[in-house]
């Protein structure tokens, strides 16, 4: 295991120089770094290294969801449960988690197959994230990793009043432009690629039979969402 810790900490420019940027992104300075070397590094780094993000991804995912539930909850008291699992899921959702990631920087950081375009073009970067609350969450607690999620994260990246009137079905809002245009709205899957334990589709618009945009994800209705989103952009 020593070995495996040496080669990532190689990989990510030294113990000292990864603390520093670590404590400007968190805002405190990190104990246990093995917890962060693994959370910023991608399984394509090597097939067969044992310390990825993998687990972390999966222990951050939880904490996430549960502490923007609980803020949600009691930000907006009179609302019902459809209100605050559709924001939940807006915060919290690949492609939103993956913008904040690379506004932190964090693609900086983070260690992949640099060769495969496929996965710059992924949620990498967000995944990293939830890994990097997982590592948060080993090194210091509850409480604190509460903190970084709501002091950080929300505070610093999302816009939630603006997020909670906004309307994010772009797929519908697509469809309706269409409809006014008189013009036919198609969704073609181009490709469905494993990536790690996890597939990744890629879901293109064509407009009257003509590709306007692509849009990537773990499942085909966020893959069609991002294609919408990017042909309402585009027309």
């Amino acid at each position: 295991m020593a070995g495996i810790v040496a080669r990532i900490r190689r990989y990510l420019g030294g113990g000292k120089e990864l603390s520093y940027q670590l404590d400007q992104i968190l805002g405190f300075h990190p104990q246990y770094l093995p917890y962060y070397e693994a959370a910023l590094t991608h399984r394509s780094v090597n097939e067969v290294l044992a310390a990825n993000n993998e687990r972390l991804e999966f222990l951050g995912d939880a904490i996430l969801g549960s502490v923007v539930a609980e803020y949600l909850f009691k930000k907006y008291p009179t609302q019902d449960e459809g209100f605050l699992t559709e924001l939940r899921s807006r915060i919290v959702c690949r492609e939103s988690l993956n913008a904040i990631a690379l506004q932190m920087g964090l693609d900086k950081l983070i260690q992949f197959n640099r060769a495969d375009r496929a996965l710059g073009r992924s949620h990498i970067f967000g995944n990293a994230l939830e890994a990097l609350v997982g590592a948060v969450y080993l090194d210091t607690g509850y409480e604190k990793t509460c903190r970084f999620i709501l002091r950080i994260l929300l505070r610093k990246y999302v816009d939630i009043d603006a997020l909670a009137i906004t309307d994010t079905n772009y797929k519908n809002q697509l469809l309706s432009l269409a409809q006014r245009r008189g013009d036919k709205v198609d969704y073609e899957l181009i490709s469905d690629q494993q990536e790690g334990a996890r597939r990744i589709f890629t879901v293109a618009v064509l407009f009257n039979g003509a590709e306007v945009a692509r849009g990537t994800g773990y499942t085909k209705k966020a893959a069609g969402q991002m294609a919408s989103q990017k042909a309402l952009e585009t027309l």
